[in-house]
């Protein structure tokens, strides 16, 4: 059985979120969660919330093992991006793009 856990709007680059969510796919959880520990970034830490959040879904509502439990799917996606703006030379506007992600990551028994 497939259990899915999201985080919405996670103010980080899609693209700093994927390199962590790549280590964990086809992990077990209890050695993603290890992994995940031992990496010093922001990334590694909301991935590592967004996975407690799968097991315990998986564990209360279905009531699965949680130490039978592998990573099987784990995404970050782009979510919409803030547009900002900052001074520039002779009274022009550069741009700033604040970007946000979403992490999809699902757990399953097999």
């Amino acid at each position: 059985m497939e259990v899915l856990s999201i985080t919405k709007n996670v103010r980080m680059s899609a693209q700093k979120m994927r390199e962590v969510v790549r280590q964990i796919q086809g992990l077990s959880t209890t050695a993603a969660m290890a992994v995940l520990a031992i990496i010093p970034r922001k990334s590694a830490r909301v991935v590592s919330k967004t996975l407690k959040s799968a097991i315990a879904n998986a564990e209360h509502n279905h009531r699965l093992n949680p130490a039978k439990l592998i990573v099987k799917e784990a995404v970050a996606g782009t979510a919409t991006t803030l547009k900002r703006v900052t001074p520039k030379a002779r009274g022009s506007m550069g741009p700033i793009l604040k970007r946000n992600c979403h992490v999809r990551i699902v757990v399953s028994d097999l």
